[in-house]
């Protein structure tokens, strides 16, 4: 449990490599091979992923949660066992709000 803080802190600083390397690589050849059009896709392409992908590693997390924690409770007591998969649906939802906002964002003009 103690380690989640670190994996976030070093997801975090990987996304920000992913996103400030290219162009500081671009800054320093001085480069004009790579035109906008290409940057702009690349740049949806890198947001939808990270959208989707921090979006399942939530839902995941979540999921594990919650899940152990239903199954607790329905073990002490049956009667719990549809607010329990309640709890569990609303932790998978965010999964589904993610690939949502990758669709929008690959979807987006400009």
């Amino acid at each position: 449990m103690r380690k989640l803080p670190l994996v976030f802190l070093a997801a975090a600083m990987v996304m920000v490599l992913a996103v400030t390397l290219p162009s500081v690589f671009a800054a320093t050849t001085n480069s004009t091979s790579t035109s906008s059009a290409s940057s702009t896709a690349g740049d949806k392409f890198l947001g939808a992923g990270i959208a989707f992908g921090l979006a399942a590693f939530g839902a995941g997390y979540g999921v594990g949660q919650s899940g152990a924690a239903a199954i607790a409770a329905v073990t002490e007591k049956a009667e719990v066992r549809t607010t329990a998969l309640i709890f569990v649906v609303l932790a998978e939802a965010i999964a589904i709000y993610g690939f949502a906002i990758a669709i929008l964002i690959l979807g987006s003009s400009g």
